[in-house]
């Protein structure tokens, strides 16, 4: 391990290994000064950021900041490593990582290449270095694709997650929400409920409900019922329309474990519902969120500060190629992120980091009500994550989600952020929206199409009526 020392203004700043140093180097956020771990200083963090620059990117190999012994990512991670891909690279110092990922020699297919071969501590360590400009133009270079029902991530195209939830699971309402999205094109990344409780019954008459909507219309999008994994798999073998496989998933073996999960159980959900066969253009079938300070609030957090423990939530997530990777960035609330603008920096780190790290990368732009963040917040990093590339957004009513109690992202934002930056829903979901009559000419036509009409099914007619 290299000396990491620095000196700044006549003042020496020692760093006792790697993941103070990452620490310290972070940007300032609550959660790391609530975990005790941040940096004391701007002059500390800039001597952190000094000796990271020079810190050769196979120290963080070498050195992991959760030990391999005692916890079952840190195995996956190193175990995983692919050291031919990461041969292009190997030469490189993290500041010198930075400077060939910003290069114009150096496009998406070069990154796409080494992926495999960064792990998770290089891509933060790499993001800590990094204006939020330079997140932006790096992640704007890649492109991850993936297939269900649908063609996810291409280039030119922001699909929407239809986030139909309700506080009660109420048929009726939760069909209300979904002809709401559809009317003004959202869901073509997927139809998602978070149900009000843990109820088998329930989750499953959600899965009929959805399915029965798919099928009328025949929609070439996916559903899914963000329930836990052990009951995703208790439907699947009860012979439930399970599409994907949803599971929230953190950056440490512990934190897993306080989820109930770890990666033999999601090994068993992904070969369950892929033997349901579903998808039709690809069979890309799990579901992973995330969110920075999840490994922290279930003190698992090993003393690393959150973003790097959030990347590591990505190695999990890439071992099982899912059609989408969500970061609900604020949603754990400002005793991790405070305000807007840590908010706005820990969406930009997640999707550049996910995406360097080879995912479909979503983000939930979003914010409990007890933070210091509001509506023009939700604006702004919306339109940074479009120009930077985001793979999906939330689309909820109103903004507004009177299950989850936060504030998101609205059908009309993702019109919005559509038509500014002249992004497309997924290629085949945007045919269907031509098709049937609410799309014309690449624009949503903002009227019920006849071809749509509520009686097909009887709780949209329910919700029209």
């Amino acid at each position: 391990m290299p000396h990491l020392r620095a000196d700044i203004a006549g003042t020496r700043h020692n760093f006792d290994g790697m993941k103070h140093l990452l620490a310290a180097a972070s940007p300032p956020r609550s959660g790391d000064e609530l975990a005790g771990i941040a940096a004391e200083s701007a002059e500390q963090r800039i001597a952190a950021r000094f000796i990271l620059a020079d810190l050769p990117l196979r120290a963080l190999l070498d050195a992991p900041v959760v030990p391999y012994e005692s916890d079952e990512i840190t195995r996956l991670i190193v175990d995983g490593h692919d050291a031919a891909a990461f041969a292009a690279i190997a030469h490189l110092t993290v500041g010198g990582f930075r400077e060939w990922l910003l290069s114009n020699e150096i496009d998406g297919a070069a990154i796409a290449a080494a992926s495999p071969g960064i792990t998770p501590e290089m891509a933060a360590a790499v993001s800590k270095l990094m204006r939020n400009q330079d997140l932006i133009a790096v992640a704007r270079k890649l492109s991850v694709v993936t297939r269900f029902r649908n063609t996810i991530g291409l280039p030119g195209r922001l699909s929407v997650r239809l986030q139909p939830n309700h506080p009660t699971d109420d048929p009726a309402g939760v069909a209300a929400s979904i002809l709401d999205g559809l009317l003004m094109g959202a869901g073509d990344a997927v139809i998602g409920i978070n149900p009000a409780t843990d109820n088998l019954q329930a989750t499953e008459k959600l899965l009929h409900l959805l399915d029965e909507i798919r099928l009328a219309y025949a929609m070439p999008t996916q559903s899914c019922v963000l329930a836990h994994v052990t009951n995703t798999l208790e439907l699947v073998r009860c012979g439930a329309p399970v599409d994907l496989c949803f599971q929230s998933i953190a950056g440490t073996e512990a934190a897993n474990r306080g989820f109930g999960i770890d990666l033999a159980l999601l090994r068993e959900a992904q070969e369950a519902t892929l033997s349901l066969g579903r998808g039709t253009v690809g069979q890309d079938c799990m579901y992973f969120e995330t969110g920075q300070g999840s490994c922290l609030s279930a003190d698992a957090h090993h003393g690393v500060d959150q973003q790097t423990l959030e990347a590591r939530a990505y190695a999990v997530a890439r071992s099982f190629r899912p059609l989408l990777v969500n970061t609900v960035v604020g949603f754990i609330g400002p005793e991790y992120l405070y305000d807007g603008k840590q908010i706005a920096r820990a969406a930009l780190e997640d999707h550049f980091c996910g995406k360097l790290l080879g995912l479909p990368m979503g983000v939930d732009i979003c914010y409990t009500n007890h933070a210091e963040a509001d509506g023009d917040d939700t604006d702004t990093i919306l339109t940074l994550l479009g120009v930077a590339g985001v793979t999906f957004i939330m689309g909820i009513p109103g903004a507004d989600d009177i299950m989850l109690n936060y504030q998101s992202t609205s059908f009309h934002d993702a019109l919005y952020l559509r038509e500014v930056l002249g992004l497309r829903p997924a290629p085949e979901f945007e045919e269907w929206l031509q098709a049937i009559g609410l799309s014309r000419n690449g624009r949503i036509a903002g009227n019920m199409p006849a071809a749509l009409p509520a009686d097909r099914i009887p709780a949209l007619n329910r919700a029209h009526g």
